[in-house]
């Protein structure tokens, strides 16, 4: 048999979560680790979306590692450059380089039961880990629809998080299918060297206006030298958030207010009652993702703009064809479409305890315990995994409260001694999933009338946490081993043993 290597903890991915894993396992004291990359560089869905006017809808101060935080922001909501720039500091300060293997996308992860270890190939080789921890993001993998005659478009094709920067747009018939939360940042660009832009929108978003600014010197001064005012701007825009979060979670009907400002952003740009009549949701606000942006009405007002309020339902040629029978020629197609969020990829490749991959145990939708352990999977972590998605405040504060439970599930295994894995109950990861479904119910990504990508195939909110991220680090604060099962290799234990602690 040939040699590979064998770590203690293989992380997967260079995003926020897997870097933010890589730094907490150094503070416990482990540095036999590697961070598997599929890219070339670190990043994640930072350095997939470099499409132009790409930034972030949360805070800069809050959009950042309590324990890695950033003077230096240079505006209050930070562009994709910045927030790349910062995650490669990370991986400098913390010493990361060493362990990254990038260029190395896991192809399959198979559980060896005998061994109690997980069995890894990756594009650069094999290697064998006692414990995964999965950070690939839901914002990781494309997703394109399937459009009748789409191969028989005879120009340009791409989506927003694989933008082709040697393709020049000036004098171009652009289309852009979509209108989430990267369209409305690159249509503002993309519309002035357009000659002619068109919005292909199935459903219109709520649009608030962003509150951006330069962060002065003065500011920035102050925050180098008096860390503890970093921590207190972070501090007020966490409490904020946490306020906010009662209007969706529990008082759907308190956010009328909120949309009436929706709508006065939009008549300020929108003169057109015919165009603002296309643009303005019939649903709820908040049900979908909030969007921030001072430039989208406007670039839509534009005599180059037309808003075709159906989505793309078949391409002739270079004829699009809408839902509701619109013909429109185009030369260059943009999908601002999403991602696999609810079916994740790397699903497909993870192949658990009972021979089953983790797609097949989530065919009837994702599910884990505390957001991290799915039954069947021993020593199987997601970081950002189901129901642990945000819809107002950062990911980065779920982030952190998940490499809580991680550094925990760690010190656990340590404490059980030799070898040992975990494996979530069944029941424990039902009854976790009960109380979220069930807090789900009055929210108003369930109760707002839309149809998000925080929902599934079967309708089913399977992504965002119903609660505050003071009571998500509550619950993951600690490993409960009643919630798993202790699993010891076969010939190294009795069968009284391995009952005594599965009934434990």
């Amino acid at each position: 048999m040939t040699e590979h290597e064998h770590v203690r903890v293989a992380v997967v991915g260079s995003g926020f979560g897997g870097l933010g894993a890589a730094v907490r396992l150094r503070r416990e004291g482990i540095t036999d680790f590697v961070i598997l990359e599929r890219a070339g560089e670190v990043g994640g869905t930072w350095r997939d979306n470099s499409y132009p006017g790409c930034a972030c809808d949360v805070p800069s101060h809050l959009y950042s590692f309590s324990f890695a935080p950033n003077p230096e922001w240079p505006r209050t909501f930070s562009g994709q450059r910045h927030i790349r720039a910062y995650l490669e500091h990370v991986a400098d300060t913390f010493g990361l380089r060493p362990h990254l293997r990038f260029h190395s996308e896991v192809r399959r992860m198979t559980w060896d039961a005998r061994e109690l270890r997980w069995e890894i190939e990756t594009a650069s080789g094999r290697l064998t880990a006692d414990v995964v921890v999965s950070a690939t993001g839901p914002l990781s993998d494309p997703k394109i629809p399937d459009i009748p005659g789409l191969d028989s478009f005879p120009g340009k094709v791409f989506h927003s998080a694989r933008w082709d920067h040697d393709h020049d747009l000036t004098g171009k018939r652009v289309a852009v299918i979509g209108t989430g939360a990267s369209a409305i940042q690159f249509i503002p660009a993309v519309q002035p060297k357009a000659a002619r832009l068109t919005l292909f929108q199935r459903t219109p978003a709520w649009v608030m206006p962003r509150m951006d600014r330069p962060i002065s010197g003065a500011e920035r001064f102050l925050h180098r030298t008096l860390p503890a005012t970093t921590r207190l701007r972070r501090g007020l825009l966490w409490g904020i958030r946490e306020l906010q979060v009662q209007a969706f979670t529990k008082h759907p009907e308190e956010l009328g207010f909120v949309e009436l400002l929706a709508k006065r952003n939009m008549a300020r740009a929108i003169k057109d009652p015919a165009l603002r009549a296309k643009l303005t949701p019939d649903y709820r606000i908040g049900c979908k993702r909030i969007l921030l942006s001072n430039d989208y009405y406007p670039a839509l007002a534009r005599p180059n703009t037309d808003v075709v309020a159906s989505g793309l339902s078949e391409v002739r040629g270079s004829t699009l064809v809408a839902a509701d029978g619109t013909e429109t020629e185009a030369d260059v197609i943009i999908f601002g479409t999403g991602f696999h969020v609810t079916d994740m990829p790397i699903a497909e490749r993870v192949v658990g305890a009972d021979g089953h991959t983790l797609a097949q145990s989530w065919k009837s939708g994702m599910e884990a315990l505390r957001g991290a352990s799915a039954a069947g999977f021993p020593n199987f972590l997601t970081v950002i995994g189901p129901n642990t998605g945000l819809a107002n405040t950062s990911m980065i504060l779920m982030i952190e409260s998940q490499l809580n439970y991680l550094a925990d599930y760690l010190r656990q295994l340590r404490v059980l001694g030799g070898r040992a894995a975990l494996d979530a109950r069944p029941a424990a990861v039902d009854a976790w999933n009960r109380r979220v479904q069930e807090r789900m119910k009055r929210t108003v990504w369930n109760t707002g009338g839309c149809t998000s990508w925080y929902l599934d195939a079967s309708g089913r909110n399977t992504t965002i946490w119903p609660g505050t991220t003071t009571e998500f680090r509550r619950a993951t604060r600690r490993v409960d081993l009643a919630e798993y099962d202790v699993l010891r290799p076969a010939a190294h234990q009795a069968p009284a043993e391995r009952s005594a602690e599965v009934g434990a």
